[in-house]
């Protein structure tokens, strides 16, 4: 008579806790809100005045009224 191998299943049930662990993962990482407690979004506003005007007097000051 020839003889038969017969394979077991493997089981399934760590592959299940592995993919609930990376769906808990992923949740945790895109869905939960990650802020301080305490802390709030506050829009700041600049109020640092910007100088637009340019110095002109001192580019290409040359004292020319002295000769050498």
């Amino acid at each position: 008579m020839a003889e038969i191998k017969i394979e077991k299943r493997k089981p399934i049930w760590p592959w299940i806790i592995a993919l609930l662990i990376i769906g808990g993962i992923i949740y945790y990482i895109y869905c939960v809100d990650h802020d301080v407690k305490g802390e709030r979004n506050v829009e700041i506003q600049d109020t640092t005045a910007v100088d637009n005007t340019v110095d002109t007097t001192a580019v290409n000051t040359v004292d020319t009224t002295t000769v050498k």
